[in-house]
């Protein structure tokens, strides 16, 4: 190479960056065998941060915008400085793109079942997942904590620390909340801010922020959830003879649409609809015979009430009367009255009296 040409190349340097990966974090710019000389154009554009690294220490971090590295306190090239080194200077400068756009569409999950109490279940188990969103805050102090000399550094070699990091919250905000595990599905907003509050002191020590966390899912394990589903079952099916006749006739389909059952299928279906039939025919369930009718309500016993010289007694129960007819202090002509009789009657003609009387034995002979 010509003196022309290293002459020309030495004032002669643009810096920028273009990204499409999509998962790039941070970029190196690459010198290609020269340093980053006196006068050379910075450019940063809109979601971009650059870090200037000189001698090995952070010295400016630059944001979006065009940029002239001419002033004292940017790193001046030294290699037109330095003939005694022939041509080359013993000084490093680099520069650091920082990707400030949002990282979005990142997965998250629980791994293992997280051991909650609930006030319905009692002890039980949850598994959650969702996506959340990433970005760079603090271009310098990312670059120091997290990426130190990576010269292109990608959102894998971080998402899984998160993960880890939002699974451990999550599950400190669930026990701690006390929602129930069937209203969790109502206030998994809530939740999500929750957990992305809780996250943001740490996060925050990276260089990071989460502005986005959301819930997709919080299950049951298999087992509680096939129990909450025959729970619901029977609570939609209401009336659990009809909750039969329906499964039958679910099974008759069934069996007459699975081809490769035979007669045997063709028999299950012949019999369920022999049952059903006979089912329909009694009213009730299968084999049961029809329900009794109630019976009647009892009949309402009367107490009486006796008017006698002026004044009224009772009241007295017809036990009570038949007792005071055999004592001889109630007779036929003794006038009498129960609710719902049409005023005063004589007890000889009272219909449930008149059998007071017919007992009486007759009169002693001789008399």
């Amino acid at each position: 190479m010509g003196i022309f040409d290293f002459l020309t190349g030495e004032f002669i340097d643009v810096i920028h960056w273009t990204d499409n990966t999509r998962d790039t974090m941070v970029w190196r710019f690459e010198r290609e065998g020269h340093e980053i000389k006196y006068g050379a154009k910075l450019t940063v554009r809109e979601g971009q941060a650059a870090v200037f690294v000189h001698e090995g220490q952070l010295a400016d971090v630059f944001t979006p915008g065009l940029y002239m590295l001419e002033t004292n306190n940017m790193p001046i090239m030294t290699t037109l400085q330095h003939w005694d080194h022939g041509f080359k200077s013993p000084f490093k400068s680099e520069i650091y793109y920082v990707n400030t756009t949002r990282f979005s569409n990142l997965k998250w999950g629980t791994k293992n079942p997280i051991m909650v109490r609930d006030p319905e279940f009692g002890p039980t188990r949850l598994r959650a997942f969702g996506t959340y969103t990433v970005k760079v805050a603090d271009p310098a102090l990312f670059l120091r904590e997290i990426v130190g000399t990576d010269g292109e550094f990608t959102m894998d070699e971080i998402s899984y620390q998160i993960r880890n990091i939002i699974v451990q919250e999550f599950s400190r905000v669930i026990a701690q909340s006390g929602i129930p595990v069937l209203d969790m599905a109502a206030n998994t907003a809530d939740l999500g801010k929750l957990i992305a509050s809780a996250i943001d002191p740490t996060m925050k020590q990276y260089g990071l922020t989460i502005p986005e966390l959301y819930i997709e899912n919080i299950s049951l394990p298999a087992a509680v959830e096939e129990a909450l589903d025959k729970r619901t079952s029977l609570g939609l099916a209401g009336d659990l003879g009809k909750f039969t006749q329906y499964s039958a006739a679910e099974a008759m389909t069934s069996a007459a649409s699975n081809p490769a059952g035979g007669g045997m299928a063709a028999g299950l279906g012949a019999g369920m609809g022999m049952a059903m039939a006979g089912q329909m025919a009694q009213g009730g369930p299968w084999g049961a015979s029809p329900a009794a009718a109630p019976p009647p309500p009892p009949p309402v016993e009367h107490v009486w009430h006796i008017a006698k010289g002026g004044e009224v007694t009772g009241p007295f129960s017809k036990a009570a009367m038949g007792r005071m007819v055999t004592e001889g202090t109630l007779d036929r002509d003794s006038m009498v009255w129960t609710q719902g009789q049409d005023g005063w009657m004589e007890a000889g003609e009272v219909m449930e009296l008149a059998q007071l009387f017919t007992i009486m034995p007759p009169p002693p002979p001789g008399t």
